[in-house]
């Protein structure tokens, strides 16, 4: 028995050849677009080849800091290097510096490397020309042969304010009609560290005629080395702000530590006396090196931490407050004891009697002893610099060290007497009033004296 059909299934079969002819035009439409798309690759033109290209181009380090930082101001050299292919006849290659680079020709050194690992060095024959700019260097003949070119320019010297270095260089070819140059691309540009104006001079100097004279004396050459000097001289100023830094808060520290040492030890309080009289002994009576160590080295194996600065300024406070003490003392114990009575006898008490009477006098009698013991605590700062604090000899030390030469010590020494020599001629000034105070003292009551005697 046949099966009638039905309107759904007539309408699904008539449905199936149209979209078999829809999708059968959409396939027509992509091959065509593949196959126009792969006539248009074919009729482009292909990219042309680069006769040269770059493989290297670098500037040699010449930096005291490290062995990869190339300073401006400072002579280096520039290694250019180039592709060469096979049958393309090089005839010319012109290379431009950085602008504000200045170079030599007299050594220029171009080598072509050939062979399969380019280790076989051959000498072409070439002309040079040059500017201020650039150099230009035509081969005879030109060069077919495939290799790689080098080329070296000694006496190269960068601007002094650093910065990204770009070379440009550009060749020509034996068979270019018009003689039109091919500039070279991707050439890595040089990265070059600017100095400041002391290292700037310091290069100035070593091509000074008298410099190079002065250093052939062995000994000028290692203390007084002019191209030295002038570059230690702001390296060796920071660390001499780092020790005026120290001093400038462990002295103010170490005043009322000396004095409260003093009154312990002129204490009728036998502990307290015995407890300021150990102390002052036991520093007084040790090497600050050694005190240094202690703390530097000492404390931390305790478990305690504390930063270098205020470590040094702790241990040079504690140091100079011992011999402040013996100050205090002597200059107490100047005072003549009938202004004590006679200031107990207006009814002052002792701690009136010693703020109002004692301390007054006895401060304008040690002030030359407490200059004095400021410049000794300057100086002694620089035994800091043993334990790693930059002051102002850890400074020159790093200095001499890169060097090899003594006058970074010399500056130092200069920083010192900056300080030094005015506050000695201060410090003879004071003991002049001092001095000259008593004598006009003393000549006053001898001449009250003679008159109470006379009227007698």
């Amino acid at each position: 028995m046949r099966t009638p059909i039905t309107s759904q299934s007539t309408g699904r079969a008539h449905a199936c050849p149209a979209a078999w002819a829809r999708t059968a035009r959409v396939a027509f439409a992509l091959m065509f677009t593949c196959l126009f798309g792969s006539l248009l690759a074919l009729a482009a033109p292909a990219a042309p080849a680069q006769a040269m290209e770059i493989v290297k181009c670098t500037g040699r380090p010449n930096s005291d800091k490290d062995q990869t930082t190339i300073q401006g101001g400072t002579q280096s050299r520039i290694t250019f290097e180039a592709t060469v292919d096979a049958g393309e006849g090089v005839e010319s290659l012109t290379i431009l510096v950085p602008e504000g680079t200045t170079y030599e020709t007299d050594d220029l050194a171009v080598t072509l490397l050939t062979g399969d690992d380019f280790m076989t060095r051959v000498d072409p024959s070439y002309t040079l020309e040059s500017d201020e700019r650039s150099l230009t260097l035509t081969f005879e003949p030109a060069l077919t042969e495939m290799g790689r070119l080098n080329i070296i320019i000694y006496g190269v010297y960068f601007p002094v304010a650093g910065g990204e270095m770009q070379v440009a260089a550009s060749y020509t070819l034996a068979g270019d009609a018009d003689n039109t140059g091919h500039a070279i691309a991707d050439i890595p540009v040089i990265s070059v560290e600017g100095i400041s104006g002391p290292e700037a001079l310091s290069q100035w100097l070593e091509e000074q005629a008298w410099v190079q004279a002065w250093n052939e004396n062995r000994f000028l050459h290692l203390f007084f080395d002019p191209t030295i000097l002038v570059t230690s001289f702001p390296v060796v100023l920071t660390g001499f702000f780092m020790s005026l830094g120290v001093v400038a808060v462990a002295f103010p520290l170490a005043i009322p530590l000396g004095l409260l040492l003093a009154l312990m030890r002129l204490s009728k309080i036998a502990v307290v006396r015995g407890i300021a009289t150990t102390y002052v002994n036991l520093v007084r009576g040790t090497p600050l090196f050694l005190q240094i160590y202690v703390a530097f080295f000492g404390l931390p194996l305790a478990g305690i931490d504390i930063p270098n600065f205020p470590l040094g300024v702790t241990v040079m406070c504690m140091n100079s407050g011992a011999y402040m003490c013996e100050i205090y003392r002597a200059g107490i114990l100047s005072i003549s004891k009938g202004q004590t009575e006679a200031a107990r006898s207006l009814g002052m008490t002792s701690l009136q009697t010693t703020l109002y009477v004692v301390l007054p006098q006895m401060f304008r009698l040690v002030i030359p002893n407490l200059t004095s013991e400021f410049i000794v605590l300057y100086k002694d700062t620089s035994l800091l610099a043993a334990v790693g604090v930059m002051e102002l000899v850890m400074y020159a030390r790093t200095i001499v060290a890169s060097t090899g030469s003594i006058t970074p010590y010399i500056v130092a020494a200069v920083f010192y007497l900056i300080i030094t020599l005015p506050l000695s001629k201060v410090t003879r000034h004071l003991e002049d009033r001092v001095h000259g105070g008593r004598r006009r003292r003393r000549a006053v009551a001898d001449a009250a004296e003679k008159g109470e005697v006379a009227h007698a």
